[in-house]
């Protein structure tokens, strides 16, 4: 990998940069395993608290919402492991030197997308295009 590079206090990518050049990339990443180790550490929280929950509530109508709440809770953290997968997608694009850039037309995705949403694989055009077409296929 890389060496590591130290980001200035309040780094911000800019289009008046090179488009990812290392500090980009940097920020980036970070931003990336930040919100990596926030899941990982959401996730640990839940299992203790699942493991703690007991289902021996003898009352019908609370067990039922606990269980509710449950099957709720995995939902949401089946969806967080899929993001954790996405999030490292992302990381190996870094390494790869293709991050940032559309998978379909080759083009900068831009970076106010990519700070708003940094697993983005589209730009907002391309994106839009395959949202219209989902729209079709769905309509069918």
């Amino acid at each position: 990998m890389a060496e590591q590079i130290v980001l200035p206090e309040n780094y911000m990518p800019s289009d008046d940069e090179e488009f990812m050049n290392e500090m980009q990339k940097a920020y980036f990443r970070q931003k990336l395993l930040e919100w990596k180790q926030s899941l990982l550490d959401e996730s640990k929280e839940t299992v203790a608290s699942l493991q703690e929950a007991t289902l021996n509530v003898p009352d019908l109508t609370d067990r039922a919402t606990e269980e509710s709440d449950r099957r709720l809770e995995l939902r949401t953290r089946d969806r967080q492991r899929k993001l954790i997968g996405k999030i490292d997608a992302a990381l190996r694009r870094i390494d790869e030197g293709t991050y940032g850039y559309c998978e379909v037309t080759g083009e900068p995705i831009g970076l106010r997308r990519l700070d708003a949403r940094p697993i983005a694989t589209l730009s907002i055009e391309a994106q839009e295009m395959h949202e219209r077409d989902e729209r079709v296929h769905r309509d069918d």
